[in-house]
C-alpha cells in the first residue's frame, strides 16, 4: 500500500522513502515480542495507524522485506515499533531475539492512508477492535487521540489470550478518561479478580462492548484475518454499515 496525494489538515501528508534507522531501544512488550524505539533521520513523521516495511539483507545479499504498523505517530523523529515474533517467520524472529541498541535497519514508510485516523476530522464517536498484536496501530490512534485533546467519544475493544500477552498495558491505562474506554477480553486466562467470562470473543460480547450502531461510530478493526473477518461480519450484522467499519490484518489465520 502507498499513501496517495492529498492534504491532512491543510497540510501534505508525509511522503514515504527509504530511511537508514539507528536501533535507540530494545525492551520487552511480551514474553513473545518486543518494542523497538528507532531513531530515523529525516523521518517525515507519520499519521496514527500508518505503517512501514522494515527490509533485512543478510551477508550473501539475500533480502526479506516485511510490513509493521507503527505504534507512534509524530510529526518527526522517533519511530516506535512492537513486532510479535512468528516462529516460521523470516524478519520477526530476529528483531525479537538478534536486534540491539546501535543496530540499523533499513525501513520504508510511512505508508497507508485508508487506516489512518486524524484529530479534529470528525466528530463521530470511533470504535477500535484489536485482536492480539493487531492492537498496535490502534494504541497509536488512542494516544493520538488523547495527546490531541480531541472529544470525540472512543472506545478500544482488545481481545487477548493473558495479562502477559497484553500490548502497551501502562499506556492504554494512563488514557483512562471521559474520552477515552477500554474493554478488555481474556480468552485463555484472565487476572486475579476478574470478574467477566474468559473465552473467545463472541458476538454477544461484541455488542455488549462496542458503541452500537445507532451512533454510526468509524470502527476500525485490526487483527489476524480470521479475526477480522469475523468481527467485520458481526458488525455489519449488529447494524454497522460496510462504509463505516475500515479493517486490517496480518499474516496468518
Amino acid at each position: 500500500m502507498s499513501t496517495p496525494s492529498g492534504t491532512r489538515l491543510g497540510r501534505s501528508r508525509p511522503r514515504a522513502a527509504w530511511h537508514l534507522a539507528t536501533v535507540a531501544d530494545v525492551r520487552p512488550e511480551t514474553p513473545t515480542a518486543v518494542r523497538l524505539t528507532l531513531e530515523v533521520p529525516g523521518w517525515p513523521g507519520s499519521e496514527a495507524g500508518a505503517h512501514l516495511d522494515l527490509r533485512l539483507t543478510a551477508p550473501d545479499g539475500y533480502q526479506a522485506s516485511r510490513s509493521y504498523s507503527i505504534a507512534s505517530s509524530t510529526p518527526e523523529g522517533d519511530v516506535v515499533l512492537a513486532v510479535d515474533e512468528l516462529p516460521d517467520g523470516e524478519v520477526s524472529p530476529f528483531l525479537v531475539h538478534e536486534v540491539r541498541s546501535g543496530d540499523q535497519l533499513e525501513v520504508h514508510g510511512p505508508l497507508g492512508s485508508f487506516f489512518v485516523w486524524r484529530p479534529g476530522e470528525s466528530d463521530r464517536p470511533v470504535q477500535l477492535v484489536a485482536g492480539g498484536s493487531g492492537v498496535v496501530p490502534l494504541y497509536a490512534i488512542a494516544a493520538a487521540h488523547g495527546a490531541s485533546g480531541d472529544t470525540a467519544p472512543l472506545r478500544l475493544l482488545y481481545s487477548v489470550r493473558r495479562p502477559d500477552d497484553v500490548f502497551f498495558a501502562d499506556e492504554l491505562a494512563a488514557l483512562d478518561g471521559p474520552a477515552f474506554a477500554l474493554d478488555v477480553v481474556y480468552t485463555r486466562q484472565a487476572p486475579d479478580g476478574w470478574t467477566a467470562p474468559v473465552g473467545r470473543l463472541d458476538k454477544a460480547a461484541l455488542a455488549a462492548s462496542t458503541i452500537p450502531a445507532s451512533q454510526r461510530p468509524r470502527v476500525y478493526v485490526c487483527g489476524s484475518t480470521r479475526f477480522v473477518e469475523t468481527i467485520a461480519g458481526w458488525l455489519q450484522e449488529l447494524g454497522h454499515s460496510p462504509t463505516d467499519i475500515r479493517t486490517e490484518r496480518f499474516g496468518g489465520l
